[in-house]
């Protein structure tokens, strides 16, 4: 089994998908005006409109509600990203900061309220870890 993405079920598409466009730097993949990919080489996030949720089971999803899932990606310097959010991310949780586990992590959340980690290994367990 291989793990290939996260799905986020939003309200206004064209708005998460631009935040994550430009809070990565990566471009989405549009396979129609509902449902939007941004793809690194480890996984994908999947960005879904509300429309989509009726093909799978109507009500099963709900955007904004999320109050336990944090996404997270690997950059190669969390405070130089910081600098560059600067005035963009509205909302940051907690600014870069070494956790305990060897990561410095920068933790905001998007417009729909999802937590979002941005994290750079600092420690030599933590480097070696995530060693590309």
């Amino acid at each position: 089994m291989n793990f290939v993405s996260i799905r986020v079920i939003t309200g206004d598409i064209t708005r998460l998908v631009g935040f994550y466009e430009r809070a990565t730097g990566l471009r989405a993949n549009w396979a129609n005006d509902d449902f939007a990919e941004l793809a690194t080489a480890s996984g994908t996030l999947a960005i879904g409109s509300t429309r989509t949720v009726g093909l799978f089971a109507p009500g099963s999803a709900e955007p904004g509600a999320n109050r336990s899932v944090i996404i997270e990606f690997l950059v190669d310097d969390v405070d130089a990203v910081r600098e560059n959010l600067a005035g963009f991310v509205e909302d940051v949780v907690t600014e870069p900061t070494t956790m305990p586990w060897g990561n410095r992590a920068l933790l905001f959340r998007d417009p729909d309220g999802n937590l979002v980690n941005f994290f750079t290994p600092v420690t030599p367990a933590a480097i070696a870890k995530f060693a590309r």
